[in-house]
């Protein structure tokens, strides 16, 4: 018997397609549109001086009024868990347990993407290809706005009981990971190949804890802002340094631009502003 060709069975299977529809070709499924980009939050954070602190490392009342800041300072702890080499770092990864004074653990899964020369959209536009859109909502969307660089971030956010620890009490660094490893989220878990940062996370050691004293209130249109001072190792690992933080968080772009503005004003007018970028997770890294 003949073999039929492939042009032939194509024909068949067309007018087979063509019957079925009633004699009228059908159109192919248009593809499913992918998801929008994230909306994200704002958080401006600008770095102070020790001119801003006192001979006890706690904000001088003019810092605190002129940035609405009031009550008691409030004591958190926190350790970020990589590699020696900080592989996951290099990632754009950071995995941080933390423990504020009298609640649960905070675990926190976080991948940034730079923002560069302003453009958040072109961030965003490279979040969605890397998966991270409006439509996951297991990972909330934010720029983190500094002196004079951005970063988007997403971050999945877990939570561990704190029973049997008092104030900011920190498990072991081996149950602490163990914690992390155990709830680690999907993105990260295969981000480079299948059980790349499960394997890369429990291979991690603990960089730091620190603990670092927060004032909160609010301020022009943020009801949330804060000044954290955070003592770390001084570069040269013989002393202690302090870095000092005010940061404000909005919900929209002209808001934060303004805050910026203003913050960035206030600070230099009175002496207190440092010209340039701490970033506290990459110096914890780096230090300890």
């Amino acid at each position: 018997m003949a073999t039929s060709s492939p042009r032939a069975r194509r024909g068949r299977l067309l007018v087979t397609l063509l019957a079925l529809a009633g004699g009228a070709a059908v159109a192919p499924a248009a593809p499913a549109s992918a998801a929008s980009n994230a909306v994200p939050t704002y958080e401006v954070k600008i770095d102070l001086t020790s001119s801003a602190l006192d001979s006890s490392h706690a904000p001088i009342s003019a810092v605190k009024s002129a940035f609405g800041i009031s009550g008691s300072p409030k004591a958190r702890s926190y350790e970020y868990f990589d590699t020696s080499g900080l592989a996951l770092n290099a990632e754009g990864w950071d995995v941080r347990l933390r423990h504020k004074s009298g609640k649960d653990f905070e675990e926190s899964y976080k991948k940034r993407f730079p923002v560069t020369g302003g453009d958040i959209d072109a961030a965003l536009d490279a979040a969605n290809a890397a998966g991270f859109d409006s439509s996951d909502g297991n990972y909330d969307a934010e720029v983190d706005w500094g002196y004079s660089k951005q970063t988007l971030s997403f971050s999945d956010e877990k939570s561990h009981s704190g029973s049997g620890y008092s104030g900011t009490s920190m498990p072991s660094a081996s149950t602490g990971l163990s914690w992390l490893v155990n709830e680690i989220p999907g993105k990260l878990e295969d981000w480079k190949s299948s059980n790349w940062g499960k394997d890369t996370l429990r291979s991690s050691v603990a960089h730091g804890p620190v603990t670092s004293q927060v004032w909160e209130g609010a301020w022009e249109s943020s009801d949330d802002a804060s000044i954290e001072v955070l003592p770390v190792r001084d570069a040269a690992g013989t002393g202690t340094e302090y870095v000092v933080e005010v940061s404000f968080k909005v919900d929209d772009y002209a808001d934060a631009a303004r805050l910026h503005a203003d913050a960035v004003s206030v600070a230099d007018a009175h002496g207190w502003l440092y010209h340039g970028d701490i970033l506290k997770t990459q110096t914890i890294l780096d230090r300890y």
